[in-house]
């Protein structure tokens, strides 16, 4: 649930046949011998080299791991996750993993970007992050165009029946785009692989760091592998308990929470484009949603740019207030001169891409960057979310509660509201996710891991760090940060030295200690 939200197709783009309830409670929890032998993925070695095909910092390296496309029956076919690398500065201990989020997030990307802020661990560690399978470079998935339609059907009320045949017909796109991952993928087994690339990264425990989502994946590895937990930190800390509804709806609130916080910060300068009174600049952006919806303009990569689009855009700008000055800066292009290339960048995450079929090669092998689709993002976060959620209404029982639910999203947010609820629904047609998370990660038998929560996080609120810290057990040390945003290793100096104090000495804070709102907060 993090920072990465995007695109055109977004909220359909993970409407997927997810097949991961053979991802249940059933697997085994490590390499050995009471499962599929993995001794030939636990036993590679990472080769590291110059980062090619990519605009990258010097010192970044590239590198990749290959790992069973089914854990159940890894002599099948198999895929290569892409990684990249800071080495360590200083005395190497081994590696941090870093996963900034998403889900959907590509990691190698992420961190060539923001390196810079991790520096400070390269003390003591090589820097790693990766794409996850279905993400980035590592077998991206996709749903292709024509999924429009759903979003559509999700704004009209008259026939439900209508909408959920919709509904199906995107799941099929995007089986059809994806290719051969797409019934494998979801965070058990990304969890899995997390092991199979710390073992081949020749770390004896996980030392890891993960963002939002990225604390989702790190609590999971911490429930499957407990004895090879070393230092864990979860960010801005994900629900394990909550249906996909309900995140959603919290979602939504947070971030009309945020985007009022942003027309209040906008409407103090004179270039705002929706003036200087608050209360109307609120009412502008629902309007400019909805001309866009009804009547699209065109975009430079060929196809309309509508209001969902521009919401996706504006959900991902809105996570950090560093971003807010361009978003100004790109709202103001598009309402004065029509021009959507700003806000486009947020919606694709700064990366525009041509979209493409995943499913063309189904190799396992790494795409090119110029091949990852457009819609990987959404469409990985989609599929991801879905595996993950064990709840599957009926057809029955969306027709009887679409009223509803459309009614309570939009009072949840008037901007957001459309958007989050066609995520939910967007579930519809596939198969059931699995319950592990939901049922098995819980009183986990590890060392002391530290979690931050952020009081003011638009999309991960504070009290989900606090349930999540006692569902997880005794192991759980929170890092009460009462600042602002989401997640606060990049926004909060006491985190951050808190949390490196943590990685690379072992040091901990007290549980329930805090950081101030201020950024050098004792």
């Amino acid at each position: 649930m993090l920072a990465k939200l995007s695109t055109r197709r977004c909220v359909l783009a993970g409407a997927v046949g997810v097949g991961l309830a053979l991802l249940g409670t059933g697997l085994p929890t490590a390499a050995d011998d009471k499962g599929p032998d993995l001794s030939r993925f636990y036993d590679q070695k990472v080769t590291w080299s110059t980062c090619k095909g990519m605009e990258t910092p010097k010192d970044l390296q590239c590198g990749k791991v290959t790992v069973p496309l089914d854990y159940t029956e890894p002599s099948g076919g198999t895929l290569e996750l892409a990684l990249a690398r800071y080495r360590a500065t200083g005395k190497s201990r081994g590696s941090v993993l870093l996963n900034f989020g998403g889900p959907g997030g590509a990691g190698v990307g992420e961190l060539a970007a923001s390196g810079n802020e991790f520096m400070g661990l390269a003390k003591g560690y090589d820097v790693v992050s990766f794409d996850p399978r279905g993400v980035g470079r590592s077998s991206p998935v996709s749903c292709g165009d024509g999924t429009d339609e759903a979003l559509a059907a999700t704004e009209d009320g008259d026939d439900p029946r209508a909408l959920l045949r919709q509904l199906k017909r995107v799941a099929a796109d995007c089986a059809e785009h994806s290719g051969p991952v797409l019934p494998h993928i979801g965070t058990v087994n990304a969890s899995r692989d997390l092991d199979v690339m710390r073992a081949a990264l020749g770390d004896k425990k996980l030392n890891y760091l993960g963002f939002s989502y990225g604390t989702r994946l790190g609590a999971v590895y911490a429930a499957q592998f407990p004895k090879k937990v070393g230092r864990l930190v979860l960010d801005g800390v994900d629900t394990l308990t909550e249906p996909l509804t309900e995140q959603s709806r919290v979602g939504a609130e947070g971030q009309q929470t945020a985007l009022e916080d942003f027309i209040d910060w906008c409407s103090d300068d004179v270039a705002c484009p929706f003036g200087q009174d608050p209360r109307k600049g609120r009412e502008q952006v629902v309007r400019l949603v909805g001309s866009l919806d009804e009547d699209p303009v065109p975009s430079d990569w060929g196809y309309d740019f509508t209001g969902q689009d521009l919401v996706g855009a504006i959900g991902q700008a809105l996570y950090s207030r560093e971003l807010w000055p361009l978003l100004e800066r790109a709202l103001a292009q598009l309402v004065e001169d029509g021009d959507t290339r700003g806000i486009e960048a947020f919606a694709s995450g700064g990366n525009a891409l041509p979209p493409r079929s995943a499913a063309d090669d189904g190799d396992g092998g790494l795409a090119d960057e110029d091949e990852v689709p457009l819609d990987n993002l959404p469409a990985a976060l989609m599929a991801i979310n879905c595996a993950d959620d064990p709840d599957r209404p009926t057809a029955d029982e969306i027709t009887r509660n679409i009223g509803r639910l459309r009614a309570e999203y939009e009072k949840a947010s008037p901007v957001f509201g459309r958007y989050r609820l066609t995520e939910v629904l967007t579930c519809y047609g596939r198969p059931k996710g699995t319950d592990f998370i939901r049922e098995e990660v819980r009183d986990v038998d590890t060392p002391k891991m530290l979690l931050v929560g952020t009081r003011g996080d638009p999309a991960t609120p504070y009290r989900w760090t606090v349930e999540t810290a006692k569902r997880l057990g005794d192991s759980a040390v929170v890092l009460d940060n009462k600042g602002e945003g989401h997640t606060g290793y990049a926004s909060s100096t006491c985190v951050q030295r808190k949390v490196d104090a943590f990685l690379l000495y072992g040091s901990l804070p007290p549980s329930g200690s805090s950081c101030g709102s201020e950024e050098d907060a004792p």
